[in-house]
């Protein structure tokens, strides 16, 4: 897929994390895409591996939706080390 962030293909979990203060859900990889991708990557330093393997997991969702179960893991992994679950 040319752009990620458009795809509306739904990850096997819906995440709700807080930003700002407000409760964010995000259900799509086009919404998990643009999240991560989102803040910059100094943000991202710390989780640099597990940002890079959710990245490219929802690459690959984006084009296959059979992938969504390996980015739903790969997004968990990095949500839950950044302390965001």
């Amino acid at each position: 897929m040319d752009n990620v962030s458009n795809s509306e293909t739904r990850l096997m979990a819906t995440f709700r994390v807080k930003l700002n203060g407000e409760t964010v859900a995000i259900e799509t990889v086009g919404q998990a895409y643009g999240f991560i991708s989102r803040l910059s990557t100094v943000e991202w330093m710390e989780f640099k591996s597990l940002h890079r393997d959710a990245r490219a997991a929802l690459e690959a969702a984006a084009d296959n939706a059979m992938l969504t179960v390996q980015a739903t893991s790969a997004l968990r992994a990095l949500f839950m080390r950044a302390g965001l679950l």
